[in-house]
This record gives C-alpha cells, structure tokens and sequence, in this order.
C-alpha cells in the first residue's frame, strides 16, 4: 500500500514553545522546515501559567530575543501586565515578568508561523524516528506518511504517553485534555534513547465572578514598562494594565489537604513521575512545610477574553470535592466556582546526558532535542533550548561549527551545561543562583553580550546589529567622560549631597566616585550634571551599573578568565578515562558515560572531585610532553 513521502532539510516534533523557536530559527536561515502538532490549536499554547518571564526565567527571554528568537517579541504584542521583579535587590537579580493574554500568545505565534518564508506547519501525529546507521533519515507519522529530512528536532513537550490525574480520576490526554503522544516513545526506546517519566502539575482556573477581590491586595503593573525585545520601541507598548490579586492559604487550607492527603495521587502512589522540587503543589508545600502557617496564593488574568482566572500557588492533584473544600478557605474564594480543575501530568522524557552541548544526541547524527523532553520545566527554559536546537540543526546541514553557548556567556549556556552534565532526576527549573557570573549575565546587557553572535548567525537584521554597536560607543563614551568630570566642593553640591543625606565633599571629586556612593547613582546626579547627554534609559542604566557596580565586575571577568582556561583544555569524545590510573572508580564511570568536551566541563559532573581534575590535568600535562618528545606536536 503506497504511503505519502515528503522531503526536508529539518523536521520539528511538536509546536510548543521549543517547537516554535526551533522552527523559526532553522527555517529564518533558509532551511526548508516542517513542524509537526498534534493540533494547529495549540501552537504556542500555554497549558499551565499565563505568563513569560519571572526570576531568571526573563534572563532566559531576553537572551532568546537578543540572538533573534521570537518569544520576547511575542510576548510584547500580548501582554496585559508588566513587571520587574527584584527591583529593591542588585541588579544581577532583576528579572521581568509579563502577564500574557493566553490565546492572543498563542494566536500570535501561530500566525509569525505561518508567514514565515520555508516554514510548513502540517497537523500530524510523529510515531516514529527513522534512523540508518546511526544517522537521522526522517520521520513516520501515525497514518505512515514518511518526510525525509536531513535533520530531526524533537520538542513534544508533555505530550508523550501523557495522562492528567486528579484524585482517582486518570485522563491520557496531553495538557488542556489535548491528544496525547501515544506511539513515539515505543521508537525512541528501540532506537537506543533511554528515557524518564516526571510530572509537572497545575491549578484550578476559576471564575473571575465568583472572587470576591475586596479580601484580596491588588498587584500592578509597573508604571514605566520594560519591552523583553530589544526590537521593541518602548514608547509603544506603553498601555493600561490588568491587576493581579494575592491572598493566602490558612490553618483551615491545610487541615482540609492533610485530612484528604492519602486521596492524592501524589501520596497514594497513583503517580509514577518525579515533580519538580521548585514549583511543588500545594499538598506538597503543606506536608513539607508544615510550620508555615500560610502560602502566597496570586490569582493572575488568562486574558482580556475570558473570565477565567488562573490560581498561581495551589497547584493541586487532590480529588474534585476536595479541591472545592481548600480554595473555599482561602480568603476571597469563599464562593468560588471552578472552571477547570487542577490536575498533575505525567510524561515520558529523556535522560539529557545523551545530549551533546549542542543538543544533538550523542549516538544519533543530525537527531537534536530541546524544551521539557529534555527533562527540564518551564515555557522559557523549553524556548531557549529549541532555538539552540533548531540552530545547530541548521548549522550541521549548512556544515558551519556547532552553536554552543558557555556558562560565562549566558543563562542558556548555564541551563544547556547543566541538563548534559548533572544527573537530572527531576524537571530543572532555571535559577540565578545556578549562574556562577550572574552579576555579568545580567537580564538588562543581553543584548551587548548576545547581539552580535546572532547577528553572525544569521538572525539578527543589520538594523538591530548596528544599533547594538551605535548603543556600545555610547555607553564607552559616556563612562570615559563621567570618569574624567570633576564636581566642585561648592555650595550647590554640598546642598545637593545634604539632601541626599551624603557625605559633604572635603576636596574636589568626580561624577563617577559620586555614583559609586551607595545612596546616589547615575540618574540621581542628573541634577548636578549639567552635561549629560540625552541617552535612553536602558544606555544610562549600563553607564550606571558599570560604574557603580565596577570592583565586583572586575573580579567576576576574572574568575571568568579562570573558567575559561579550563574550558579550553579539551578533551577527545573517544577517550578512554580507565587508563588515568589514579582518577577514583566514580570518576572513570562517570567521565566514560558522560564524555566531556573539556576539563571545565568534567568539572562539573556529578561524581568527579576537584582531586579527580587535578589527575587529569596532570595526566595531559604528561601526554603532551611525550607528545613533544616525540615529535608529533
């Protein structure tokens, strides 16, 4: 029986947010490209909460959108609310956070897709990957159409064998009772790729006229708002913003939930997976926490177009009747109605350490993956690996290097290294406290540390490149004349520090030794600075951090010059570490199984101690003087 065959240089599995991205990168750089979905609906869609962005998770956005990806972009044409979270903390920390209009999210996307030159979006169940001595050939779909490719991404999701579970009721539906995965995994298994099964979970949705917000402390939007797309002209996503409400569980919350624990799935052993630690359910929070005597529970828009309203901080598996009880506690919600209810997904994913760094698998040529089928969680972590993954996809058939990020680059580069390195027993979740240099990668400098690798890409306009480099002059130049001004010990700036309750001037000083004050910064000394050109505010706020914030920027470049040194000892894929004599029996599995491409990233693997490294680096010192020796180097 004759079956439908198409050709094309990459195939994407999936057209969720790492479907998405990974689509539009290789497709942008002229490579023919076909996304797969079990549903044209739900492109982009956004199953659990209806934001983007929030503590290092927006480093994550504005990075993608530095090297030309789309989520930042889309996300500033959808917004209701705007935040920057962290603001009363350094700057290393502030991360922005926008409340999305969910379908309007989802219906932008889906249209960039579909104008987007070399793109095809085809609705289609992938059941099999087809592979000839260990080399991608393409996919079989469930009606046994076969597109030949080049290059393969996987991006599904949480849609593998998925069900969604709440109290005794098991659903195998995919998020928002979408279809489920059901055949593929049978083929990845055959074909060697060793996979997990986690569980991510979510909470009710409710009807917004059931809440009674007077109970609750109203949460606004940011007056002045911050675009995520450096491609976004700020002056015109300038606009009226929706609130949030926040209220808290109690003492009545949490007797219901342990009174009713054994009747979660979480607890009673109907649920296989591994949740994520950072983003637990409320039955968790309360059995883990049982000292606390409240959580917060912020209760966020879906969008303009809807009445529902989305309950962050209660996600919940507990049975229906059960779930009615806790939110009918908690200040606000005495009345409340239920639209959906909460429930838990389970999911088949992969083990990332068959991952190279470039997410192409390790045994599988030209097979890449990226979003929460990596084992990690989250929209935005899911969107930065699909672009990397649709990259490097793109470079391998355009046979240009692979597009690898370190951990001293980016937050991308820390959450990749992570996923290929570490043991992973759980969905990672990206913090800041994983960026070792994270006062370097900063969410405000994305663009002057990305920009110019996407433009050398291939996805970033010349536009964008040449404002970058315009924005770079005159954040240097504006630093050397701050540096150079000198302020006067007189009456107008005595007057001036006295009200900022500094320390009057004895001698004369600069400008620049005025900002690094802790009570005065760049923008404050527009008062005195009677030369200060008109810079926008993202130019100004880098003339401000690096001036203010220079000795600790100074130290972390040169534990980077450190990291990096180790970085570039690198090490041969086929090595075999049995015959380091004295590295520990740990160390020799876990360098065999892992492989690293580097002393820096041997480092880092579970497993392997600073005296293991020490071994190594001995151990090559030794190769490469015998190597001199005799005469081959």
């Amino acid at each position: 029986m004759p079956y439908l065959e198409e050709s094309y240089d990459i195939v994407v599995v999936g057209a969720g947010h790492a479907g998405c991205e990974a689509a539009l990168a290789s497709a942008r750089l002229g490579l023919e490209t076909i996304v797969f979905t079990v549903s044209i609906d739900s492109i982009a869609l956004m199953p659990c909460n209806p934001n983007i962005g929030g503590s290092s998770k927006g480093h994550l956005v504005r990075e993608l959108d530095a090297l030309g990806g789309e989520m930042g972009k889309n996300i500033d044409k959808t917004f209701i609310q705007s935040k920057m979270l962290n603001e009363s903390k350094g700057p290393a920390v502030h991360s922005l956070r926008a409340q999305a209009d969910k379908q309007e999210y989802s219906r932008e996307m889906r249209r960039t897709l579909e104008n987007t030159d070399h793109l095809t979006i085809r609705q289609a169940e992938v059941s099999e990957i087809l592979v000839e001595e260990k080399q991608i050939t393409g996919v079989r779909t469930s009606s046994g159409a076969v597109y030949h490719a080049k290059a393969v991404v996987l991006a599904t999701g949480t849609y593998l064998r998925a069900r969604c579970i709440y109290g005794d009721v098991s659903n195998p539906t995919g998020p928002n009772g979408l279809q489920a995965a059901n055949a593929l995994t049978d083929s990845l298994i055959a074909n060697g790729i060793e996979m997990f099964r986690f569980k991510t979970g979510t909470p009710a949705r409710v009807d917004k006229r059931s809440i009674d917000f007077s109970k609750m402390e109203e949460q606004f939007g940011d007056e002045r708002i911050v675009p995520f797309s450096f491609s976004t002209d700020p002056d015109e996503i300038q606009k009226s913003q929706v609130s949030c409400w926040l209220t808290y569980t109690n003492s009545e919350t949490h007797r219901i939930i342990k009174e009713n624990i054994q009747r979660s799935p979480l607890f009673s052993g109907v649920i296989e997976g591994t949740g994520p630690r950072y983003c637990p359910s409320i039955e968790d929070k309360v059995v883990k926490f049982p000292d606390k005597e409240r959580h917060q529970v912020f209760i966020e828009p879906e969008g303009l177009y809807t009445n529902e309203m989305y309950l962050s901080g209660m996600s919940s598996s507990l049975p229906e009747d059960v779930q009615y009880q806790m939110y009918r506690t908690v200040p606000g919600l005495e009345q409340v109605k239920i639209v959906r209810n909460a429930y838990a997904i389970e999911y088949d994913c992969i083990n990332s350490r068959q991952l190279k760094p470039s997410l192409e698998f390790k045994a599988i040529r030209g097979l890449f993956s990226g979003g929460q089928f990596n084992g990690s969680s989250g929209y935005e972590e899911a969107a930065v690996q699909g672009f990397m993954a649709g990259v490097n996809a793109a470079m391998q058939i355009l046979g240009r290097e692979a597009f690898v990020l370190d951990r001293s680059q980016a937050y991308i580069g820390v959450l990749i290294d992570d996923l290929v390195t570490k043991e992973n027993h759980e969905p990672y979740r990206m913090m800041t406290s994983r960026a070792e240099y994270r006062l370097l990668l900063r969410q405000d400098n994305a663009d002057l540390r990305l920009r110019e690798i996407g433009y050398e890409i291939g996805l970033v306009n010349e536009n964008d490149y040449q404002k970058i480099k315009k924005k770079e002059q005159l954040i240097e130049k504006e630093i050397q004349r701050v540096e150079k001004t000198p302020v006067g010990a007189n009456s107008k700036i005595q007057n001036f520090l006295e009200c900022h309750n500094s320390t009057p001037l004895k001698t004369g000083a600069t400008l620049a030794e005025l900002i690094r004050r802790p009570e005065l910064d760049y923008f404050i000394l527009n008062e005195i600075d009677d030369n200060r050109p008109d810079l926008s505010y993202d130019t100004a706020e880098q003339v401000n951090i690096s001036i203010k914030y220079e000795g600790y920027l100074k130290r972390q470049k040169q534990q980077v010059a450190q990291f990096k040194k180790l970085e570039s000892k690198k090490l041969d894929d086929n090595f075999d570490y049995s015959k380091v004599g004295s590295l520990r029996k740990e160390a020799v599995q876990k360098l065999n199984l892992y492989k690293p491409t580097s002393i820096g990233q041997a480092s880092r693997i579970s497993g392997v101690s600073p005296a293991d490294i020490s071994v190594l680096l001995v151990y090559l010192e030794q190769m490469h003087r015998r190597r001199q020796m005799s005469g081959k180097e």
